[in-house]
Formats: C-alpha cells, structure tokens, sequence
C-alpha cells in the first residue's frame, strides 16, 4: 500500500506508534468526559489539574531525554510505555482531585520523557539521512491512529454509561502495552554515545557532504558530547535555544488549530458546529496524504532552515484568510475556513520537518536525546503559555489579532536563517579538521 513503509525497522515502528496513537484518540476524545461525567470532578478542576500535570511533565524532557543517549532508546521507550499503561489503568482509581493529581502527575512525566526518547530512537532507527523522512512517516501514521481512536471513543461516548467509560480508560492502558510489545521486536539500538564511526559510514551521505563527513562525525560523537557536557548540556547552548524558541513560536499554529479556530469557527465566523469537525479532518486527511512528501530537503541545518522560514510565511498567509470569515455569510466562511486550514495545514507539515531537522542536526550526535528533550521543553513551554494568549489575542482582538500573529509568524520565520547559521557557526569543529566559515541557509 501506497506510504507504507517497507518491512523493516520503520515499519515495526510505525506499527507500534499505531497502537499507541489509537489510546492517545481514545483518551483525547473520551478522558475529560470520563473525569467530568463518570468520576464527578468539575471541569474547573480537571483544566487546572491537567494543566499543572503538564507543567510539572515537562520537567522530564531534558533528563529522560540524556538517558537516551546512554542507554538502549528501545527498551527505555518500552519500559516507559509500560509505565503509561500503568498510570492510565490508575485512572479507574480515581475519585476526587486529590487522587487525580496523584496519576495525572507521573503521567505526564512519562509521556513528556517518552518523546524525548521517542525523538532518540527515530535518529537510531533513521540515521543521519532518514531521521527526518522517518519523523514525517510516524507523524502521518501518529494522525491516523488518533483518528481512528477519536472514532472509536466515540462509541463509549455514545453509550454514556460507567461501563463504557471503565472500557475507554482500560483500551487506552492496553494500547500502550500493545505498543511496548511491538517496541521490543525491533532489534536493540545502541545509545547515541556509543555508536560506532563505521555504523554512520555504512548509511548514504546528504550529497551536499563529502563522503566521509558522516563516519567523522560519528567518530567525534564523544569528544563533541564532552564539550556539550562541559558547557551545562543542551539548556545552556544558547544558540540552540535560540533556534529552538524560533521553532517552539511556530509551532503554537497546534495550539491556534486545535482550540483558536474551532472557537473563531462557531463564534465570530457564525459556523455551525459539525463544521470544527469538517475543519479538523481536513487537516488530518492532508497530514496524512502529504507529511512524507512534505518532509523531504529538512535533514541538515541549512535546507531545514529555510524550510521553517516557509512555514512561518505560509502560516501567516493563512491568517488573513482566517481573518475575513468573521464577516461573511455562512456558506462563503465555510468555504474559507477550509481554504485557510489546507494552507495552515502545509505550513504546519513543513515547520514539523523543519523543526525534527534543526533539532537533530544542531544536536551533537552522542547528545541527540538531551537536545530534543530541551527542544521539547520549549514547545510545551509554548503551548502552555499560548493557549490563554492565542486565544485572547485572536478571540479579543478579532480580524486584527488574526494579523498580528500572522505578523508574529512571518517574523519568527523570516529571522530562522540567521539564527541557524550562528547556531552552525557556534557548534565545536569536528575533530582533526579546521574551523572554517559554515555553509550559510539562504
């Protein structure tokens, strides 16, 4: 079947990240019902405890992340898995915000840690040339699997009763070790730090390189990943950061599709409800169809570079369109609204690739982990804090608060090249060669 990876690693990966994206639908769908309908918590409660929980999770990011790149990315990510289905199964036990704190907490910590390590094995199973082709694939798939959840929730949701909801919580908890069985027939990755220099010279090189950059690269991971641990690790690599922050602005377009424009939809747009739906399968079906395709050119820092100024000037063209829908009658609004998501939605494709490449060709090969888990805590750093800022922008400030963050996007985009190339020019020179000028993102 057409954009099914060939059997091999990838393909067990993409079965496993199924298994596990059908429980993320099932309880994205049914999980603040069950808290609300079921356990009897208000929903003023259950924002607030998500909400702190997904704070506090965040904090994993970095240390599970550095894990990653010392053991097995694997069978950690199976064991994490393992612990999820754990804490989801303890949700059954919940009965009062106290005891809702208490699972809510741990949970998202390992599922903050989990895409850290999640980030490290795709960089083990893709290598340098495939990461982000891999990235792309698993995001295609991670869609349809939520999907397919969001479907199946819908069942329980339907019947409204406790059984149908114990149901729900427990076929989240199995898919996620049905996910950490799949993990385990892949065979073991060793940690970033320990990967030998003929494993990378065995995998095709960027023909942009010299042949041999990949096998010196590989070759240096330790002495790199030393000068990483001796300047305070990923947190304390300014530029990165700097790179990353870029990144984690642009992708707030997550937080304006899933809450900002359903909200806009109903509201000023004057939509009927079922078109949320409408707008939101438009954007799973053209995730679906083009991520992969979307993908290809992000894998080093320049090409990705220059990916991410796309994106940030695709999304802010989309915003205007977005922004007129407030004024016209319905059907002309409908119509719009899709317009404005298929746009948003390529937008969303390429910082997704953009953001994987810089994040992983900025990071020194034995320190992958470690840099996707601060790259990680930025974005959910961003999330965090635009939902109530998006929202208030967009929603107070109408047609103009459409612009101003088209405006905001453009910028960030517009700025991304030049803070790759002091990201480039700040890494360590490869070991035996010279310090030269860097290849500059145009």
């Amino acid at each position: 079947m057409r954009g099914v990876p060939p059997p091999g690693p990838l393909r067990t990966l993409a079965s496993a990240t199924l298994a596990n994206t059908i429980g993320t639908g099932l309880w994205l769908a049914g999980g603040a019902l069950y808290l609300t309908r079921d356990v009897g918590l208000s929903a003023a409660s259950v924002g607030a405890g998500l909400t702190v929980a997904g704070l506090v999770g965040l904090t994993a990011s970095v240390p599970l992340g550095g894990l990653a790149d010392r053991w097995d990315p694997r069978t950690l990510r199976a064991v994490l898995q393992v612990g999820q289905a754990l804490a989801a199964t303890a949700y059954l036990l919940v009965d009062s915000l106290t005891a809702f704190l208490v699972v809510a907490v741990p949970e998202a910590l390992l599922a903050t840690g989990n895409l850290a390590v999640r980030a490290a094995l795709v960089a083990a199973i893709g290598g340098p040339t495939g990461r982000v082709h891999a990235f792309a694939t698993l995001r295609a798939v991670a869609n349809l699997g939520i999907s397919v959840g969001t479907a199946l929730a819908g069942i329980a949701l339907a019947a409204d009763t406790h059984r149908a909801y114990q149901v729900l919580v427990v076929g989240n908890a199995a898919t996620y070790l049905l996910s950490a069985a799949l993990l385990l027939r892949l065979p073991p990755q060793p940690p970033a730090a320990a990967r030998r220099p003929t494993d990378a010279a065995r995998r095709p090189t960027d023909t942009a390189r010299r042949p041999t950059d990949a096998a010196r690269q590989a070759a240096d991971a330790a002495p790199r990943a030393t000068d990483v641990a001796r300047r305070g690790g990923p947190l304390r690599d300014g530029w990165f950061l700097a790179v990353s922050g870029a990144s984690a602005v642009l992708g707030t377009h997550v937080t304006v599709l899933v809450l900002v424009v359903p909200l806009w939809t109903v509201g000023p747009a004057g939509a009927p409800p079922p078109v949320v739906s409408a707008v939101l399968l438009t954007n799973t079906v053209l995730t679906v169809l083009l991520a992969v395709r979307l993908s290809r050119g992000a894998d080093t820092a320049a090409p990705a570079a220059r990916k991410l100024r796309r994106a940030g000037l695709v999304l802010a063209a989309a915003t205007p369109v977005y922004a007129v829908t407030g004024g016209l009658p319905v059907f002309p609004a409908v119509a719009l609204l899709l317009a404005a998501t298929a746009v948003w939605t390529v937008g969303d494709l390429w910082h997704g690739a953009a953001g994987a490449g810089l994040a992983y060709d900025l990071a020194p090969p034995g320190a992958i982990g470690a840099y996707q888990g601060a790259d990680g805590l930025l974005a959910g750093l961003a999330q965090a804090l635009g939902r109530g800022l998006l929202t208030l922008l967009v929603l107070g400030g109408g047609g103009v608060g459409w612009l101003v963050l088209g405006a905001l996007f453009a910028v960030v985009g517009l700025a991304a090249p030049a803070l790759v190339r002091r990201a480039v020019a700040s890494r360590p020179a490869p070991t035996g060669e010279p310090t030269g000028q860097p290849v500059a993102p145009g």
